[in-house]
């Protein structure tokens, strides 16, 4: 367990956090929650050492390990990939060594009943668990296995980690972690990197997990099929919610209501009382009750209203013109990049309002044939015919990255803008959440999400009727996705959309195109009947799809079985003796108080003090017998 005492930290005057206090658990699944720069990343940055706080404390176990992936990084490995994820077991080496170092030492111990030999067998008691969860005997199978289900094919294996994308060598540090097995897993924004097939291994593999999970995403149902608690940030303070994301949106609309009906309530005794306070200032004959209620709000705690996230992006595409009645019209395309062939005989037909999205896994050509359609791409065999009077607008996989970070937010758009939209451009941009300070800020300041959301008010400043979207939701909040995907659904144009965010893809399109093996296959469902067709919703499910091309994994060993099991049962006699011990303070506390009132008893008449003398001598009695039944539960 990991124990966060009274936690501050501040940034320019504001505090993230005042005097935060909880504890994450062995087994919890916690999503961290609230609006952009509320404190999420921060808090995992503190978990994992990488932040200290202004005060507070973290308390750990000297122990305790913790994986930590963050939202961004620049991998620097030149090994190959398999040699990277392996990499994750030289860590297990050096508890090999320390565990080897402590079997010597407790040879060399001649007192038993020592505190130090006692330190010593829980120290060993947790590396040898650490040791065999890490079963390093099969590390290279365990890390071909966590590569497959990352993504990877066999054949990238022994490719150089420079060979692939940042986001691929992402993938790579994920693996790393997963392989550790560490206590804790902090992941910010995991799915930014990851296709379909990969999330959903990942969900499988974090809910069979035997350690803690702590995750900041984006991805609704990511945090759905994942967490079971729901820690919210809000100014400065938290709330600790035992469920899951969608859950939790239901009891936070709650809680709001509820302050809020407070705060009118309280709001309407204020005014009550001043009205008699100012009624009655000057009369000596009420001097009494008007000081009264003038302590009585002096001393009265002010509900507020919990600060909510009301901002959020707002806007519907310009109307579609009218076009052909085929938008899009592909036959026998083939596609290559030197020796290596990514699209072969594609045929794909978009016609008039269609739409469409591209699924499948990262690599397998779907950014590809965007960029082929919007005609970025133009070396390629086949035909691919644009309709009639087709206007194009594109938003690319790394449109965020291609606008020119010395212009202001502004001048990137009055750059494009034309005719009657140039009146219309800080509207726009207000809608987009951009204030009159900030579309003088210039690009290269701006977050990820804040780049995003410029690259999609481009689009705002023409009217197309075919929309590419390659990945659109990549930095965006929930709530912004949401209204893109409103937006999206009431657009009366023909739009492609690639994206790997199931809960946005869920009731947007009418048609799926999965990318697989260079071809493309029509599917005339929605993303979870698709996903259900494919088998891709269990960890299970897609072991066996691996086992065809990999010998079958072997089970837990007996005597694995029977180490997690004296595991539990070694966890659980330690609680149960830290809670004796726990108890026996309170005895201690609780008898001291008893003597205490004792020694008043002549000299207090009140009922009051009786009733509370009373029951201290309950709760004596109530201590002492929880500490007989732990006494006896320990003796057998």
């Amino acid at each position: 367990m990991i124990t966060i005492n009274n936690l501050s930290i501040a940034f320019n005057g504001e505090k993230l956090f005042d005097n935060v206090s909880f504890t994450i658990g062995d087994k919890d699944r916690i999503g961290l929650v609230g609006k952009n720069g509320a404190g999420k990343s921060t808090l995992l940055k503190i978990l994992c050492n990488r932040q200290q706080q202004d005060s507070g404390t973290v308390i750990m176990s000297k122990l305790q390990t913790v994986g930590y992936l963050p939202q961004e990084m620049v991998p620097s490995s030149s090994v190959t990939v398999l040699e990277e994820a392996k990499k994750a077991f030289d860590e297990i080496r050096q508890l090999q060594l320390q565990a080897e170092d402590i079997n010597k030492q407790l040879l060399e111990i001649s007192d038993y009943q020592s505190k130090a030999y006692e330190n010593l067998l829980l120290m060993q008691d947790e590396i040898n668990q650490r040791l065999n969860l890490a079963d390093l005997n099969n590390a290279g199978p365990q890390a071909e296995k966590v590569l497959l289900g990352l993504g990877f094919k066999h054949g990238d294996f022994n490719r150089k980690m420079t060979e692939f994308s940042s986001g691929w060598q992402m993938r790579v540090e994920l693996a790393k972690i997963l392989l550790r097995k560490p206590n804790l897993i902090l992941l910010d924004e995991p799915t930014n990197h990851l296709d379909i097939e990969s999330i959903t291994w990942l969900e499988s593999f974090l809910q069979q997990y035997y350690g803690a999970v702590v995750l900041v995403s984006h991805d609704r149902c990511f945090l759905d099929n994942i967490t079971k608690r729901t820690v919210e940030i809000t100014a400065g303070r938290i709330y600790d919610y035992k469920t899951n994301y969608s859950d939790y949106c239901v009891l936070h609309e709650q809680r709001i209501q509820s302050q809020q009906s407070q705060m009118v309530n309280q709001q309407r005794q204020i005014a009550e009382v001043e009205k008699f306070i100012e009624r009655f200032r000057y009369k000596a004959t009420k001097a009494k009750q008007v000081q009264s209620k003038i302590k009585m709000l002096d001393k009265m705690e002010r509900i507020t209203v919990d600060e909510t996230d009301t901002s959020s992006v707002h806007f519907l595409f310009p109307k579609a013109p009218h076009c052909g009645k085929v938008v899009v019209d592909i036959k026998n395309l083939n596609k290559s990049y030197g020796d290596k062939k990514v699209l072969e005989n594609i045929n794909f037909i978009l016609q008039r309002g269609g739409k469409a999205a591209f699924i499948g896994r990262n690599g397998e050509g779907k950014s590809t044939l965007s960029k082929i359609i919007v005609g970025e791409i133009k070396d390629y065999t086949g035909v691919c015919n644009i309709g009639y009077d087709v206007k194009i607008g594109y938003f690319a996989q790394n449109q965020a990255a291609l606008l020119d970070g010395e212009k202001t937010v502004f001048e990137t758009i009055d750059d494009i803008a034309t005719g009657d939209s140039r009146m219309k451009i800080r509207s726009i941009l207000g809608s987009f959440l951009f204030d009159n300070e900030a579309i003088e800020k210039k690009v290269k300041v701006l977050s990820g999400g804040e780049k995003t959301r410029l690259a999609l008010a481009k689009l705002l400043l023409s009217q197309f009727n075919l929309l590419v979207l390659d990945e659109p939701t990549n930095h965006l909040d929930l709530v912004s996705k949401d209204i893109l995907k409103n937006a999206l659904i009431k657009y009366d144009g023909a739009f492609i959309i690639v994206s790997h965010d199931r809960d946005f893809l869920e009731g947007l399109t009418d048609t799926l195109y999965e990318f697989k093996d260079r071809s493309v296959k029509e599917y005339h469902d929605d993303i979870y009947s698709f996903l259900e067709k494919k088998k891709l919703q269990s960890l299970d499910e897609l072991n066996l799809k691996q086992s065809a091309e990999k010998k079958e994994e072997k089970t837990l060993s007996q005597s694995k079985l029977d180490f997690i099991a004296n595991k539990e049962k070694e966890k659980e006699l330690r609680k149960k003796r830290n809670r004796l011990s726990a108890i026996e303070k309170e005895i201690e506390l609780t008898e001291t108080e008893i003597k205490r009132m004792e020694s008043l008893l002549d000299t207090q008449q009140t009922a009051q003090f009786f009733t509370d003398y009373q029951k201290q001598k309950e709760l004596l009695e109530d201590l002492m017998q929880q500490w007989e039944d732990i006494s006896q539960q320990l003796e057998n």
